[in-house]
């Protein structure tokens, strides 16, 4: 469109007498000028709405996550403590008995937990990491247990119940036992 107009321009230009070239030329810069100002207009709408677009993608990711996908999650890891529970009766209950049957449920079962971590990680749900000491912000304690040593204080002794953490929040504390100095 720009250069159908800009051919009609140099068209009008060619008739027009030269006494008026001078009148002329002024009339076309205020033309070349508002030209401009359009084309500068156009690319601030288009960065605009760039800029909305990209919002907007961030407001349905957000209600996605949030709504639907974060329920689910969490619904996983009900699902994931019930069958590490499970796992830990069976490995408890087998003690001293060496049934194939019970050997074979054992390992169905941690094969069951370990396609669940799987299916966390493509949700991208990922294990909080083992730590030394406590860390208030991936960590709940549970119990506390007593030590004369100061430099124990702190120190994770058991981990009771996995920790998990989602889009880079934590979904769920882990729970600890910890030792702490009297």
């Amino acid at each position: 469109m720009e250069s159908a107009l800009t051919r009609r321009i140099e068209q009008i230009a060619s008739i027009i007498l030269p006494a008026h070239a001078t009148e002329a030329a002024a009339q076309f810069q205020k033309i070349e000028e508002s030209l401009e100002a359009i084309r500068a207009s156009e690319s601030v709408n288009h960065r605009l709405f760039d800029s909305l677009h990209e919002e907007l993608l961030k407001y349905r990711d957000n209600f996605l996550y949030e709504s639907l996908q974060k329920p689910f999650v969490r619904d996983l890891i009900v699902v994931y403590d019930d069958l590490t529970t499970l796992a830990a009766q069976l490995k408890t209950a087998s003690e001293g008995r060496k049934s194939e049957r019970l050997m074979r449920w054992q390992d169905n079962l941690g094969n069951a937990i370990h396609a669940l971590l799987e299916v966390f990680h493509r949700l991208e749900v990922t294990e909080v990491e083992s730590k030394e000491f406590v860390d208030l912000k991936i960590h709940r304690v549970a119990a506390y247990e007593a030590t004369s040593r100061t430099e124990d204080d702190g120190r994770i002794v058991t981990r009771v119940k996995r920790g998990f953490i989602w889009r880079g929040n934590v979904l769920r504390p882990e729970e600890v036992i910890a030792l702490r100095c009297q």
